[in-house]
């Protein structure tokens, strides 16, 4: 197992048989996020990506809930919004570009992410979970865009991303009435893939579903990720041509020979991991 070279605060991260695990660990606080919070999982998931060891990120929490979402205090304090000019509301643009990319990271990974939640997932905690390509509940899990309740629009990729994966009445619902939507609901519409008696049931399945993905091809599973995200905002003709560019571009013959001897020999595959990547800044 190996640990990150970074030394959050707000979470623990560890990389285990290529599967990173990231565990929100201020429960006491309920997982809120703040500015130090949203620092250091820019850096931590930049760190995953370029490094190319990680194959899978599970995400996980501790405490009663999974996230209560943005701390609230910080509205009066570092970065409240200057709304009494067109220069200060015009930056409020630039403010929310910036968190929306943290979360947009997940989407764009090299890697599947999967998240484990438990209790409540509330406010920034939808925006952030509607990013991940996995998530599992417990009975106790609840969604709520809290955002209504505070008399603002969620604004990190809420109402983007949950209309691609929930009815849109259902959105339209939960985004106007700021009320909860309960895991067994979550599960009908689709927004989680499975519920499981506790948590720590919860994080053993997740684990056990990221160690599958790990053991194929990485460059496959990069590939089938950008295949579906391209697919889920275009049309089928653009997305089948997207499709036979991407295939040629990372076909091997070597992964699937080895990826078939290795179920014939009911064995786990052994395949290169993923570049690791260096900004052209970083070259020379």
């Amino acid at each position: 197992m190996t640990t990150s070279t970074l030394s959050p605060t707000c979470f623990t991260l560890s990389t285990n048989n290529h599967v990173a695990h990231l565990v929100l660990n201020k429960p006491e606080a309920m997982n809120t996020m703040h500015p130090t919070f949203w620092r250091e999982l820019d850096a931590v998931l930049t760190q995953l990506h370029k490094s190319g060891d990680a194959r899978v990120l599970v995400i996980s929490s501790t405490g009663k809930h999974f996230s209560a979402g943005m701390a609230l205090d910080i509205f009066a304090g570092a970065i409240k919004m200057d709304d009494q000019s067109p220069e200060g509301r015009a930056a409020i643009f630039d403010v929310l570009t910036d968190m929306q990319a943290t979360f947009t990271k997940l989407e764009t990974l090299r890697m599947p992410v999967i998240a484990a939640i438990q209790g409540g997932c509330i406010g920034a905690g939808v925006d952030m979970v509607s990013a991940c390509c996995i998530r599992y509940a417990t009975p106790q899990t609840f969604f709520c865009i809290q955002e209504i309740n505070i008399g603002m629009v969620a604004d990190v990729g809420t109402l983007q991303r949950l209309p691609k994966l929930i009815p849109l009445a259902v959105v339209k619902e939960l985004a106007y009435t700021g009320r909860r939507l309960p895991a067994e609901r979550a599960l009908q519409y689709g927004l989680v893939n499975a519920i499981f008696d506790t948590p720590e049931a919860m994080v053993e399945a997740a684990l056990q579903c990221a160690a599958e993905i790990a053991a194929k091809p990485p460059v496959a599973i990069w590939g089938t990720k950008q295949a579906i995200h391209y697919a889920r905002d275009h049309s089928v003709d653009d997305a089948l041509k997207q499709m036979g560019w991407l295939q040629a571009g990372i076909w091997s013959n070597r992964h699937v020979m080895e990826a078939v001897v290795a179920m014939k020999g009911k064995r786990a595959g052994e395949f290169p991991a993923l570049q690791p990547l260096r900004a052209f800044s970083e070259l020379g």
